[in-house]
C-alpha cells in the first residue's frame, strides 16, 4: 500500500525503527511503558500487525495498529487494534486520514470489511466514517494464573 498524502497530512506504515517514536501518542490510549508496548507490537507483527503513522510537517500525530485476519464467520477482513491522535491535534483530520489509509489497505488486499473495538467516547467518530455497531457483543473473561 502506497503512502498517502491528504490535507497537508502524510500517512504510512511506520518501520520497527520507528515504532518508539509512536510510543507517546500510543501512550495516551494504552497503559503500557514503553518496553513492553515495543515487546508487544513486535510479537504481533508476527501475526501480520502493522503500526501506520500520520504526520503533519514530519511530527508524528497519530498512530494505528492494523492487522489482516481471516475467520469463518467474518471471512479475510482488517482488524483496526488501535487509533489514535495527539491530544493537541485531535480534529485536524489525521483520524480519518488513517481510516481512509486503512479501508484502502483493506481494498487492496481483497478484504471486503474492516472491524475495530471501539471505546464508548470514540463511537460517534467511527459513526461519522459510515461505521455501524456490530450486532454481537464482544465478549471477554479474564484468567486468573493456575
Amino acid at each position: 500500500m502506497a503512502d498517502h498524502h491528504t490535507n497537508g497530512l502524510d500517512i504510512r506504515r511506520l518501520s520497527p525503527t520507528e515504532w518508539a517514536q509512536a510510543f507517546p501518542v500510543i501512550a495516551q490510549l494504552r497503559s503500557l511503558d514503553e518496553a513492553e508496548f515495543l515487546k508487544r507490537a513486535k510479537r504481533q507483527s508476527h501475526s501480520g500487525y502493522e503500526l501506520v503513522g500520520a504526520f503533519q510537517d514530519g511530527k508524528l500525530i497519530g498512530v494505528m495498529g492494523m492487522r489482516p485476519v481471516h475467520t469463518l464467520a467474518r471471512g479475510a477482513h482488517l482488524h483496526i487494534d488501535d487509533l489514535v491522535v495527539d491530544a493537541a491535534t485531535r480534529g485536524s483530520g489525521a483520524g480519518r486520514a488513517l481510516m481512509d489509509y486503512a479501508e484502502a489497505d483493506a481494498r487492496a488486499r481483497d478484504m471486503t470489511a474492516v472491524f475495530l473495538d471501539a471505546r464508548p467516547d470514540a463511537v460517534p467518530f467511527y459513526e461519522r466514517q459510515n461505521y455501524l455497531r456490530h450486532p454481537a457483543p464482544s465478549m471477554k473473561k479474564v484468567l486468573s494464573p493456575s
